[in-house]
């Protein structure tokens, strides 16, 4: 085969998987969702409120079609805000929250405060919201959660194990929202980052009821060996923590809706590779576990796939998404869907034929502005010509400098949606 058509072939392999990304990423949009799920307009005041990567654009779509009187305040990442008119937008920090998100919590808190039951809440809550709606329980300090929130972060916990945590050192989530709305009717509008699409895991749930208790976030703190402030641990211990629990009165009238989900965007991404001539098949829209354990069992499929037609026959696309983790132990910059890939690309070796993209679909890996990258058949092989070792890069952690340096890196600016990440493995067969 001529290098002519080796690069032709690498550079549609490249574009078909960019489009499947971008794909998945366009169905997630507010602007398409969200409008089909909104409630009637009450009779006394419509309240907005909301916090995540998407809040902003689920405001912009909110208002665009929805021509009564309106006003409110969603806090969303650093350079993720939209033109609002009527709905305000404050900025904060992701994935470690800052003073800003603080005081956009405070505000959000006043907001929703003397409501009637002619009163009308609409909660825009997506995946980010966690750390943007920053409300430290009793005695606690914004530090405190600075600490925590990092450290569960680095030690390698899933979401919703991070996420149970978090409802038990807030004064909003799990619940707490929601119940400061009462007797306001509340109405939450979803955009689902987590497996399973627990409303519970998703910004840690501030607008719904809570199942979990202080003694399981105490268990989780435990597995993870993380050192709690002294106020922390007693307030788990004490269970003044407590989330607001199913069957609670002030959550009894209220209503929630999911309006987008990682499933959604990895149909939209297998409808493109369908018209481009690739069976797809999706593999689950909630994988989890170490990224790198991921990329091995992935590496096995497509393997199988690519040399022994089975389970499926080639040309195909394997789709995945879920939210994996990077328990940090090197030096590098974390990423977990760079991380998958580099793992990925060690495990297939010299196995041709074999193209893949990961990315988080809110455009940030990690606490990087980069999305993702791009894998080919030859990433390793000009890898080690320019150098570098892989193995030392995936040992460190340091995925992104090691696609960084290849060019391959994805970039795509704010998405202003998170549907959570998305893989997708070309298998065009053995050449």
């Amino acid at each position: 085969m001529s290098n002519t058509h080796l690069n032709t072939t690498e550079m549609l392999s490249r574009a078909l998987l960019r489009s499947l990304f971008d794909a998945a990423v366009a169905a997630a949009q507010p602007a398409l969702c969200l409008p089909a799920f909104l409630p009637p307009p009450p009779k006394g005041r419509t309240i907005v409120i909301g916090a995540g990567k998407a809040s902003a654009a689920m405001a912009l779509a909110l208002e665009s079609h929805w021509p009564q009187p309106l006003e409110g305040l969603v806090v969303t990442r650093y350079g993720y805000q939209q033109a609002c008119q009527r709905i305000e937008i404050v900025q904060a920090a992701h994935p470690v929250p800052d003073a800003a998100g603080i005081q956009a919590a405070q505000r959000i808190r006043e907001l929703v405060s003397g409501l009637t039951r002619d009163d009308l809440v609409i909660a825009l809550i997506s995946g980010g919201g966690s750390s943007l709606l920053v409300a430290p329980g009793e005695s606690l300090t914004l530090q405190d959660k600075q600490a925590v929130n990092a450290a569960l972060l680095a030690c390698g916990a899933t979401i919703s194990e991070m996420n149970c945590v978090r409802r038990h050192l807030s004064s909003l989530k799990g619940g707490r929202l929601g119940a400061l709305c009462h007797p306001a009717k509340l109405v939450t509008l979803l955009i689902s980052d987590v497996p399973g699409d627990l409303p519970k895991d998703i910004a840690s749930g501030p607008t719904v009821a809570d199942s979990s208790t202080c003694a399981q976030a105490l268990e989780i703190i435990q597995r993870y060996q993380i050192k709690l402030p002294a106020p922390m641990r007693a307030l788990l211990e004490s269970g003044a923590g407590e989330s607001i629990k199913p069957g609670d009165a002030r959550l009894m009238g209220s209503e929630v809706q999911m309006i987008t989900t990682p499933q959604i965007a990895l149909e939209a991404a297998a409808e493109v590779a369908r018209v481009a001539g690739f069976t797809p098949y999706i593999l689950s829209d909630s994988l989890e576990g170490e990224a790198r354990d991921v990329a091995e069992a992935l590496a096995g499929i497509a393997r199988q796939v690519a040399l022994r037609g089975q389970p499926f026959q080639t040309p195909c696309v394997l789709l995945s998404g879920g939210e994996t983790t990077v328990t940090l132990k090197g030096q590098g910059r974390g990423g977990r869907n760079v991380e998958f890939l580099l793992a990925l690309a060690l495990a297939l070796g010299d196995l041709q034929g074999v193209y893949a993209i990961a990315g988080d679909t809110d455009g940030v890996d990690g606490a990087e502005e980069i999305a993702g990258a791009l894998l080919t058949p030859n990433s390793i092989a000009r890898a080690w010509a320019a150098g570098m070792n892989p193995r030392t890069y995936l040992e460190n952690n340091d995925a992104h400098s090691f696609f960084q340096a290849l060019g391959d890196s994805v970039i795509t600016g704010p998405t202003l949606t998170n549907v959570n990440d998305f893989r997708a493995i070309l298998i065009k067969g053995q050449v």
